[in-house]
């Protein structure tokens, strides 16, 4: 590890007009910031282009005069930092956290509040944040809004999802910015839970590309204690402005000094692929925070859970309407014959994962409360520990033990965050006891309690609540409706999944946008990893309800590259083992892909339209490369120049067939093997919605590579 330091001070007195400029490790992006007439403001380049026009920074107050105007300048401190660090687990076995630092420490001259800014110059891009030290003239206070501008320099092209407090599940809209607008009434479409606030107004991770060529995206890093921001767009100036998430009495945030904000990140690069490449949220976040990791560790499973959603099972025992918790004598219902967690289907669940080595096996509707455990505002709506009569808890987990197979907890809130805050540590200790070590916590519908919204300051405490308690058991945390990470993952590795985007699950709702998955990595994956759920093999869900007309809008030969493009360390073959079984020759792939990796690589990248990844394995020398294609026919070419040189490898491609197509013919692919080394190229046609995977394996014996073609 290697860390640089120097620091400059200079207090500076009385003037109105004062700048200062920063430049990246290898000089290519700068960073201008500027008291201006007593406001602070700031500007960004790129190669001598424009990212960020002059923007403001500040915040509005509730009960008390503003931190916008009025500063002057007290102190500035310069530094350069350059370490490289080890993730839990990762894209990278190495990550290198390098900037340039610009510190600027204002005061109010009228009320002798102190506001801080602190910058972080990247090679490729921008970390900024706010922070209060301790003072005698400022200690509580309540945020009405943050007014952190992001001024563009055009009508850039966005990829976009509606603002709204409580929800992302939204296919992406793409668009010039000055076209927002018009388009949020067929942007914006149904959920359980949503809260869209403004017509301009859109979530982060915003992607954006300029005329000119440059990949633009604004997020946020290390959420704590603070409020969800989003961006409202003034659409004639190209500004977009902070907007945070209020509580139900429309407060933003309630702070107390010695604290600080989010940063505000930018990513800039005139290449896509190093939008995917950047490290600037992980790197803006504090290291570890747990001295003992070692019962981190990355899963692949399975579940009972696709059957659920395409409304083949049911998570219910019973067809009750209604139903109370230590009341409802379950041994005297009527079972309604379609309840998927019994003891029968668990157990064939859990002898697929130990087959196929598989590490645990997720089982959702276990517990009792399902018949009305939704859209009833019910506070005692699930215990998390009593299950339903057809399922054995030490049964199944002496089973699954003896299989080599650890079960998956479930914990759906109902959005009852009280009542699941009142029953935590409980449930934590029932999962220390029966030998569960990870947890799909679910908050779908309005919260409770009531007014509040998922991505409210009280929410964001919540989730950091619950994870740090996981940790105290030693256990992870998949949660899903939650707040969209922000790197935190890096401080709290035990955070191995979100969904917190509108995922697999879709599907069965009348499905996602074709190109869904060649945005996604843009967006939502940039804060972190995403539970997707991809391995879907059989895309006509009528097949499992005949009362579902939905279709996965993907050829199988995409889903299996999605487990290399859709990053993650917790990932689900989400179909059913029976359907598997008639496909086990493109189910080789997804036995056989890792999860956790030493190296990333980025061979092709452009938002909307496609993405290939090459990915190296945790402790191996095998390569796993996969594609993701929009709904054109598009030819994919790749080197293999990340390969080793002089060695040689054996190549398994599952590709789409000629004929393949997402909606008429999506089974359709095809699996060839070649003999591959560093200096071997592959072109590849990816049909529409289609894509393709390569496991990559160094060759032992010549003898392996006996009759398989060369490429």
């Amino acid at each position: 590890m290697k860390k640089l330091l120097i620091i400059q001070l200079m207090l500076l007195m009385g003037i109105s007009v004062w700048a200062e400029g920063l430049k990246s490790p290898n000089g290519q992006t700068s960073l201008n910031f500027e008291l201006k007439d007593g406001v602070p403001t700031y500007y960004l380049s790129f190669k001598g282009k424009e990212v960020i026009k002059e923007s403001r920074l500040g915040f509005e107050l509730k009960d008390a005069e503003d931190l916008i105007s009025g500063f002057e300048l007290t102190a500035v401190e310069t530094a350069s930092f350059d370490e490289t660090w080890q993730p839990v687990w990762g894209e990278w076995k190495d990550i290198r956290n390098h900037y340039n630092e610009l510190f600027v420490s204002l005061t109010q001259t009228e009320t002798k509040r102190v506001m801080n800014i602190r910058f972080r110059l990247f090679d490729d891009g921008l970390g900024f944040r706010y922070e209060f030290p301790e003072q005698a003239n400022m200690t509580y206070f309540v945020i009405k809004e943050e007014n952190s501008e992001f001024a563009m320099a055009g009508d850039h092209k966005a990829f976009w999802i509606p603002g709204d407090y409580d929800t992302q599940e939204y296919d992406y809209t793409e668009s010039k910015l000055s076209e927002i607008r018009g388009l949020m009434s067929t942007a914006v479409t149904g959920n359980a839970s949503q809260t869209p606030f403004t017509e301009p107004g859109v979530q982060t991770a915003l992607m954006m590309k300029s005329d000119d060529g440059l990949y633009i995206n604004l997020h946020e890093a290390a959420l704590i204690d603070y409020s969800c921001m989003h961006l409202e767009l003034d659409d004639k100036n190209m500004i977009f402005k902070s907007h945070l998430t209020p509580d139900a009495r429309g407060d933003k945030g309630y702070m107390q000094a010695p604290c600080q904000s989010p940063w505000r990140t930018v990513i800039v690069s005139d290449d896509a692929a190093d939008v995917l490449m950047s490290n600037i949220t992980l790197n803006l976040n504090e290291p570890c925070a747990y001295d003992d990791v070692e019962w981190i560790e990355p899963v692949k499973y399975i579940g009972v859970w696709w059957e659920m959603i395409t409304g083949k099972g049911s998570w219910a025992y019973t067809g009750l309407p209604s139903v109370k918790l230590g009341e409802t004598d379950y041994s005297l219902t009527e079972p309604n014959d379609k309840h998927s967690a019994n003891n029968t289907k668990v157990k064939r669940y859990v002898d697929f994962a130990s087959e196929h080595g598989f590490d645990a096996v997720l089982v959702e509707g276990w517990n009792e409360g399902w018949e009305d455990w939704f859209g009833k505002s019910k506070d005692y709506v699930f215990d998390f520990v009593t299950p339903y009569p057809d399922f054995d808890v030490e049964m199944l987990r002496d089973y699954a033990k003896s299989k080599g197979v650890r079960l998956m907890m479930h914990h759906e809130t109902s959005g009852s965050v009280r009542n699941y805050e009142r029953h935590m540590d409980k449930a934590y200790q029932f999962m220390a006891d029966n030998n569960y070590n990870s947890v799909k916590s679910g908050y779908v519908g309005d919260i409770i309690p009531r007014g509040e919204y998922h991505y409210g300051q009280w929410m964001v405490n919540h989730y950091q609540y619950a994870l740090e308690k996981a940790a105290e058991y030693k256990i992870m945390i998949n949660a899903h409706e939650a707040v969209r990470p922000t790197g935190l993952c890096r401080t709290y590795p035990n955070l191995i999944g979100n969904e917190s985007a509108r995922g697999t699950e879709y599907e069965a709702f009348g499905g996602n946008n074709v190109n869904h998955t060649t945005i996604l990595p843009f967006t939502r994956l940039i804060g972190g990893p995403m539970d997707y759920t991809p391995g879907i093999f059989e895309p006509d869900v009528s097949q499992y309800n005949p009362d579902n007309g939905s279709r996965v809008r993907t050829t199988i030969a995409r889903q299996l590259a999605l487990y290399v493009t859709m990053y993650s360390p917790l990932q689900m073959a989400a179909d059913l083992p029976e359907t598997y079984a008639r496909h086990m020759d493109a189910f080789q792939f997804i036995k056989d892909v890792a999860i956790d990796w030493d190296d990333t690589k980025v061979l092709e990248a452009e938002p909307g339209d496609y993405i290939t990844f090459a990915r190296k394995e945790k402790g191996s020398s095998s390569w796993f490369v996969g594609r993701t294609n929009d709904e054109q026919v598009r030819t994919s070419k790749i080197k293999f120049d990340f390969l080793t040189p002089g060695k040689k490898y054996i190549a398994t491609v599952y590709a789409d067939a000629k004929d393949a197509h997402w909606e008429t013919n999506p089974k359709a692919y095809e699996i060839k093997k070649y003999v591959v080394t560093s200096r071997s190229k592959l072109s590849q046609m990816c049909a529409p919605g289609g894509g393709y995977a390569i496991s990559i394996v160094e060759v032992i014996e010549k003898s392996d590579i006996r009759g398989i073609k060369r490429l």
